[in-house]
């Protein structure tokens, strides 16, 4: 008997000697019309194109040896498949084991090129179709835009051909198989593992299917164009334009370029030229022609026809991008890429995105002043850069390719010693290491250039594209160097990306993730570097943060070798799904489908939450990189700086308002600009005059807005604010806030508890546990659960690697205060009644504390004033502390009510902190209900804190008041006697235990109390972007050191 084997060949999709079998050469993404008319709407519907998207009959097996033999044969039963809609992914469609994350580990055993046999997921999909009618007499071609991660494709029985590049389309001449006159049916396999599997190791759920579109495509039979490809080269004054044009032709005839103005309504150069077989150039000399920036996105438009029988358009956009004077440099200036990375994500459809859904990203990116993108980390759908060519974008774009996950091993098998290395030193040794895997090895130079060819001949007509990326994190060698000089021998217009090459040994720009401020400060200041730096990933936006934007911005705009760089990401990649016991919905995260390894909820790390709606992290990074700022100012000038990097600001109007106490006063108007502000120039303002005397805080509000509709943005939408004081900080108290009374205090005294009555408020005091129990004004009980000092917070997403982890391991989380001693006693007035508390707060298990000395001073007037002392103490004293400040509850007909039910002066509306609190401007505020100030993290954690609040006041659902404020102590007197300080404050139905310990927000909701949990803090540490980046810094950190403040309640 003959020995059988299994498998009988090596399998294409575990051979790296096999990356396509019968695709066509990847080429520019265009469309053939029958008329330059047709072309010219970009209309798909009216080309040459027939789309296969839709309902496909779909059947999935757990490797491709169990799938369906003989499902490519027209006549293949398909009655008990299910049917799916293309494009999609089939984990999002509740096949096979569910959606997979993990961040740098592959999901599967290490053995390259080598994938399992036994567990790799193969859906089969079956399309019937017939020919339309218009592409019966024409070639036809069979193109796919991205499916994940191989397949196989057969037409009507017969194997076309593979292909593997999850992100990277494919496509092949189905003509001799095609039945032009009756039903086809086509077949694909694809294959969840492949042995690009290795190099698509990116940060982000792992799914599969064919996710993007299916189109049959019409090209002319004997002659046709096969791809081209433009350049728009500038003079070296940038004012006129040579626009060179290739064209790749099959069979021969009479080609012709025209170039369209940008109404589409008059050319305004052609040239003919008769071609045969192979390439053809053209050089149309135009005469300064608008030029296209992010800024300015002018659009020509260019269409190459053939015979005047078929005809392709693209847009044009007449840019020069260069490597000049150390510099990236467009159209001869410097520019500032003000950045998000930005992977393609749905919140039920994963990958596969709706058009809609693309464009309403980058009409938020518009709205938020975003410049540029990043790709990451893979080339996204076409149709993204014609939106970023129309709207103006930068785009950065990228190769689909990561192998992260061989650091992990390489990182395991350090010796000892290796293992004691500074972080730099041993992160170095161990990705040398893990690129002899793949990116140092020979073997995988193919793979490598590959991607970088599927990438650049499919995307280089872009205007928006000025700058190619070698892909992310898969180190660096020599098939990086590889794809560098392919790329630059096809397209030398572009300078070339790649974050690994940390020397810019090849790439023509260094590139860093996450540094210190001081870090990039010092690369500026290097004479040594001649090569700028991008930030690729900056300001790790995982949940609550990140915090210090604006130093970076500061930094680029004062060293011109820093250009800018993307804030990481753009949006939260969770997937809404249902818990399985209770149906509530959430969205989900790694592990969250049982999916084992995983990195949790580090996919949850945008500026946008996963339903792409913004966070508080990206209305700051609006603000941090507004393109109009105000530098300085007196009482009459403001000093304003133009931060475009080509338009003037003639396009904005500058609207005021004035603030008395934070709200609205009756002047306001409009600041006229001066004309003709250029990038990077200064101009001064002049102010208005005050025409009134301030009851209390005057300020300033200066809001820059468009004048005139875009694309991207309404008429009259704010780009940019400040708000500018008129008087002096330090305001006294109103008088209408400190109540005065001349009656006297009723006290009655127990062994547990001391009774204090002034006319409109009685307050219970426990000696005992050195505690206020009660506190009812006008018959109302404020308090549900006694003010204690407190200084525990939720840890965030930043806190926990650093800050907060420091903050664990002293035990901060569990600590409490402890009485240790009580005295109390009434004035000589018979107004105020004094208790001093000596309490010391401190964790078990270890001895440091901080004692604490609190004053509680009653007033017959109703006002209560609470002073704390705190000195630490001890030895694992924790470097800073979450905040400072008090902790109570009030009872829930504090919560809502007919009126607001909390109105405060201070930064709003949204949530702010130390370090994240310049987009929210100073005001009165208020919400109708305590819920509306909490922000729901799609991982729960500190959320909803208020900065520089000058007073907060809390409604009884019956109407009654109370005011919290904060007394200034260091020695300023006011008319009263004390000047308020700024303070935080945080009201929520949340305690900090149950939002640290929930993982999903309806983990949470379940906890939630009908209490008002509410913080007053004297002080409040920042947020940093520690989850991924450098902690909070000193400036915006808690200090663990002495403190004193005092609050009042009236």
């Amino acid at each position: 008997m003959a020995l059988k084997t299994h498998p009988m060949s090596q399998p294409d999709w575990n051979n790296l000697e096999i990356l396509h079998k019968n695709t066509l050469p990847p080429r520019a993404n265009f469309y053939v019309y029958n008329s330059a008319h047709d072309a010219l709407t970009y209309d798909i519907a009216k080309s040459n194109t027939y789309s296969l998207s839709g309902t496909w009959k779909f059947n999935l097996a757990a490797n491709p040896f169990e799938a369906p033999e003989g499902f490519e044969d027209p006549g293949f039963n398909t009655t008990e498949w299910d049917d799916v809609t293309v494009p999609s992914m089939w984990q999002l469609n509740g096949y096979g084991k569910g959606p997979h994350y993990t961040n740098v580990n592959f999901p599967i055993p290490v053995d390259p090129p080598n994938v399992p046999f036994d567990e790799n997921e193969t859906g089969s999909y079956i399309r019937k179709f017939l020919v339309p009618e218009s592409l019966k007499d024409s070639q036809l071609r069979l193109r796919f835009e991205g499916v994940d991660a191989a397949f196989h494709v057969w037409v009507n029985g017969k194997e076309i051909g593979y292909h593997q590049g999850s992100r990277n389309p494919s496509e092949f001449d189905v003509t001799s198989v095609v039945d032009k006159s009756g039903e086809n049916t086509v077949a694909v396999r694809v294959y969840q593992y492949c042995d690009g599997t290795y190099i698509e190791d990116q940060d982000q759920w792992r799914m599969s299917g064919i996710y993007r579109d299916v189109y049959l495509l019409g090209f002319p039979v004997d002659s046709r164009m096969e791809d081209f490809f433009v350049q728009t080269r500038l003079d070296s004054q940038y004012v006129n334009a040579d626009l060179k044009v290739r064209v790749d032709v099959t069979g021969s005839g009479e080609l012709r370029v025209d170039l369209y103005d940008p109404s589409k309504s008059k050319i305004i150069s052609t040239e003919t030229k008769t071609v045969s077989i192979g390439q053809v150039e053209f050089s149309l000399p135009i005469e300064n022609p608008l030029k296209w920036t992010a800024e300015t996105p002018t659009l020509y438009h260019i269409v190459v026809s053939l015979n005047d029988t078929s005809f392709v358009a693209h847009r044009v956009g007449f840019r020069e991008v260069e490597m000049k004077d150390e510099l990236i440099k467009v159209n001869g200036q410097r520019i500032v890429l003000k950045g998000a990375n930005r992977h393609e994500h749905h919140p039920k459809l994963g990958r596969a995105v709706p058009f809609e859904f693309l464009k309403q990203d980058l009409i938020l990116m518009k709205m938020h002043n975003i410049n540029a993108i990043r790709t990451c980390h893979q080339p996204s759908d076409v149709r993204l850069y014609d939106l970023a060519d129309e709207l103006g974008f930068w785009v950065m774009d990228e190769a689909d390719l990561e192998c992260h996950g061989f650091e992990s091993i390489c990182d395991a098998a350090l010796s000892p010693a290796d293992k004691a290395l500074p972080f730099r030193e041993r992160q170095l040794l161990t990705r040398n290491d893990a690129a002899k895997w793949t990116t140092d090895n020979p073997a995988w130079e193919e793979a490598y250039v590959d991607r970088a060819k599927q990438l650049v001949r499919r995307d280089q007509l872009h205007p928006s594209v000025i700058i190619w990326s070698l892909g992310n994190e898969a180190f660096f060698g020599r098939n990086h160097k590889a794809m560098y000089s392919w790329v630059k021998s096809y397209d030398d217009s572009r300078p070339i990306h790649y974050e690994a090459d940390i020397y810019a040994e090849t790439m023509d720009m260094y590139s860093m993730m996450y540094p210190p401020i001081e870090t990039i400060v010092d690369f500026a200041k290097d004479d040594s570097k001649t090569k700028p730096l991008v930030l690729c990933e900056f300001i790790h936006a995982m949940g609550n943060g990140p915090g210090n934007i604006k130093e970076y911005i500061d930094a680029f705009y004062e060293h011109p070798k820093l250009q800018g760089g993307f804030v990481w990401e753009w949006a939260n990649h969770g997937l809404l799904t249902n818990d399985k016991q209770t149906g509530e919905q959430f969205y989900a995260y790694g592990g969250d489908f049982g999916d084992v390894p995983n990195d949790s909820n580090f996919i949850m790390d945008g500026v946008l939450h996963s339903d792409h709606t913004p966070t508080p992290g990206l209305i700051e990074y609006k603000k941090g990189i507004e393109p109009i700022k105000v530098l300085s100012y007196t009482s009459q000038k403001a000093t304003i700086v133009n931060h475009y990097d080509f338009v003037t600001l003639d396009h904005l109007e500058c609207i005021y308002v004035m603030l008395d106490e934070g709200k609205p006063t009756s002047q306001a108007g409009t600041i006229e600009l001066p004309s003709g502000i250029g990038p990077g120039q200064t101009a001064e303002l002049t102010l208005p005059s005050t025409n009134r005397e301030y009851l209390g805080e005057g300020i300033l509000q200066l809001s820059f807005r468009q004048r005139s509709a875009t694309l991207s943005l309404p008429a009259s939408f704010e780009i940019a604010f400040e708000d500018i004081p008129l008087n002096t900080p330090s305001i006294p108290l109103p008088l209408t806030l400190l109540p005065q009374s001349h009656d006297k205090l009723v006290i009655m005294e127990t062994p547990t508890l001391l009774t204090i009555t002034s006319p409109s408020t009685t307050w219970k005091f426990s000696p005992i546990h050195g505690k206020l129990r009660s506190l009812v004004k006008n018959s109302n009980e404020f308090l549900a659960a006694s003010p204690e000092f407190t200084v525990y917070r939720a840890p965030t997403d930043n806190d926990a690697p650093q800050d907060g982890w420091d903050w664990k391991n002293r035990l901060l989380h569990l600590a409490r205060c402890r009485t240790r001693g009580c005295t109390w006693d009434i004035q000589s007035d018979g107004r105020t009644f004094v208790v001093q508390v000596q309490q010391r707060f401190c964790p078990p298990v270890l001895s440091w504390s901080i004692d604490l000395d609190m004053t509680y001073t009653f007033h017959s007037s109703g006002t209560l004033a609470i002073r704390v002392q705190g000195v630490p103490k001890g030895l694992n004293l924790p470097r800073t502390l979450p905040r400072i400040g008090l902790t109570m509850e009030l009872p829930p007909p504090w919560a809502r009510g007919d009126a607001p039910a909390v109105t405060w002066y201070g930064r709003g509306p949204g949530e702010s902190y130390g370090d994240k609190k310049l987009s929210q401007r100073a005001g009165v505020y208020e919400v109708t209900d305590v819920s509306q100030l909490w922000t729901e993290y799609e991982y729960p954690q500190e959320g909803g804190n208020r900065t520089d609040t000058r007073w907060v006041q809390f409604a009884h659902a019956g109407g009654e008041t109370v005011t919290a404020q904060f007394a200034d102590l260091s020695g300023g007197e006011g008319k009263t006697g004390k000047t308020r300080q700024l303070f935080d404050f945080n009201a929520s139905h949340y305690r900090v235990a149950d939002v640290e310990t929930a993982k999903h927000p309806y983990e949470l909701r379940r906890k939630r109390t009908e209490n008002v949990v509410l913080r007053l803090d004297a002080a409040h540490h920042g947020l940093g972007s520690g989850s991924c980046g450098p902690r909070t810094r000193d400036e915006y950190a808690l200090l663990t050191k002495e403190f004193e403040f005092e609050v009042l309640l009236a």
